[in-house]
């Protein structure tokens, strides 16, 4: 029990891991999402910070530019008309400006003034965007960051009565600014890269550990797959992949015992049909090979032959009676009147409790009709009431009773036998399992009596109990559903 059976034509040998099986495993398709998932993550962190950053200081450069431009404009609005001298007596008053170049045009764009003597565009036209926004009589702002520095300008109208007279645009360049924003994109790659390296170490170990549990698991089902129904699976921790060895430890439990079940199931009904096969087999050779026997022996000869196939014959039925309630077969539902199937099976097996010095009893409740396979009903009916008949004492009884509660379907067949040891309780129900093997051959039995009326109520969701007490007998309970109105109507 227990040991590896040989492998099986087609199946799997388990192999070291190569790429082709690399290439579809659970830890590379952790590992890409992951990586996805890290790179994304990234790319979010080095640019949507310096885009913000970027974005407030053109707004401060903005706000900046323009208060001082607002102050250049108003200080013109005096004028009738922008002349040279008329700007250079406005400048005069204001204080020393906050930016690298101020120039101040005409309606025309015509440069009047340039605050940049090196390269100074007085007497030019300046027709840029942010000049020409102006003299339409709007406020106009222009920045661009490349990397090293803000380049920023800001052009207001010069308005007299209303009417555009003139331009003021101020132009600048921060490089204090650029230095800054320059050192957060470097701190961020440096923090990205200290992340990154983190987080791959971490994912590295957790993939590694979850790889090497799922190949316990792996590996577990494999030896159980193989026939090695004895492993099992250890794990620590208290997570899902724990619950699940737990779950397949319990799984390979089932199936070592149910392995445990058809080895001893096997062996059993050999062993059975074995016995009347052998007494066949040993009574026509006494027949054949001795030429001197009598009619009267070779007659009582030929009676155990009979015998002996009628057990072969009814340890046959027994096995695919089990074998159709194994593959859940039922002969349908229908609506059976237990009380007739009890009276009729009292009446075919009087006979037999007339024999064994038995009384045969019943107490029928009316109207017990339940809802199952009137073949099912004969079979738990015509079991119990054998085992009772043959199990039982010279001069002592049978009750066969019925009732309904709760829906279902009772019914109850009480002896005043031998009973039933307490410590073979548990085992009664088991195929081919005897509490008196001697008594059980010689009574006819197969075993299999009660294993086939357990069966056969659980297949209509019903059950057996039975209590015992040794020396004084045993009273067998079975339930069935109770067929209703409902499904008359269905």
């Amino acid at each position: 029990e227990g040991l590896p059976y040989p492998r099986e034509e087609g199946q799997p040998v388990a192999k070291n891991k190569t790429w082709s099986s690399w290439k579809n495993s659970l830890q590379l398709r952790l590992t890409l999402g992951y990586a996805l998932l890290i790179a994304v993550l990234l790319l979010l962190m080095n640019t949507y910070p310096l885009l913000m950053s970027q974005n407030l200081m053109f707004r401060s450069q903005q706000t900046a530019l323009e208060n001082q431009a607002l102050l250049i404009a108003n200080s013109l609005t005096t004028a009738d008309s922008l002349t040279p001298e008329t700007v250079e007596q406005a400048l005069g008053p204001l204080d020393e400006l906050d930016v690298q170049r101020l120039l101040i045009t005409d309606e025309a764009g015509l440069v009047l003034y340039d605050s940049d003597q090196a390269d100074s565009s007085a007497g030019r036209y300046a027709l840029t965007g942010a000049v020409v926004s102006a003299l339409e009589g709007n406020n106009a702002f222009f920045g661009r960051y490349d990397g090293g520095s803000f380049t920023s300008s800001a052009a207001l109208p010069v308005m007299t009565r209303n009417t555009v007279v003139g331009a003021v645009c101020l132009f600048n360049e921060d490089a204090s600014q650029g230095a800054l924003l320059q050192q957060l994109q470097g701190n961020l790659r440096l923090i990205s890269l200290v992340v990154c390296l983190a987080v791959l170490v971490l994912f590295a170990a957790f993939s590694n550990l979850l790889a090497r549990r799922v190949g316990v698991l792996l590996g577990g089902i494999r030896r159980v797959r193989a026939g090695e129904y004895t492993h099992r699976v250890t794990m620590k921790g208290h997570d899902e992949l724990v619950q699940l060895a737990e779950e397949f430890n319990q799984l390979t439990g089932r199936l070592q015992a149910t392995e445990a079940r058809r080895r001893r199931f096997v062996s059993d009904a050999s062993h059975e049909l074995k016995t009347p096969l052998a007494s066949i087999r040993l009574l026509t050779d006494s027949i054949l090979q001795d030429e001197t026997i009598d009619r009267a022996t070779t007659r009582e000869f030929v009676g155990d032959i009979g015998q002996a196939a009628d057990r072969l014959i009814h340890i046959s039925e027994s096995l695919l009676s089990l074998n159709r309630l194994d593959e859940g077969q039922t002969v349908g539902r229908e609506p059976v009147a237990v009380n007739a199937q009890a009276e009729k099976l009292c009446r075919l097996l009087s006979p037999l409790a007339e024999e064994a010095g038995v009384r045969l009893e019943t107490a029928l409740e009316p109207d017990c009709v339940a809802c199952c396979g009137e073949e099912d009903v004969n079979q738990i009916l015509r079991n119990l009431i054998e085992n009772a008949i043959k199990y039982n004492s010279p001069g002592g009884h049978v009750l066969v009773s019925t009732h309904c509660q709760g829906g279902q379907v009772v019914l109850e067949v009480a002896d005043s036998g031998v009973g039933i040891p307490e410590e073979d309780l548990p085992r009664i129900f088991e195929r081919f399992y005897r509490v008196d093997k001697a008594r059980s051959r010689a009574a006819g039995g197969t075993g299999l009596g009660l294993s086939i009326v357990l069966d056969t109520v659980r297949l209509y969701d019903g059950d057996v109990t039975v209590q015992s007490t040794l020396g004084e007998g045993s009273c067998f309970t079975a339930t069935l559903p109770a067929w209703t109105q409902e499904e008359g109507e269905a």
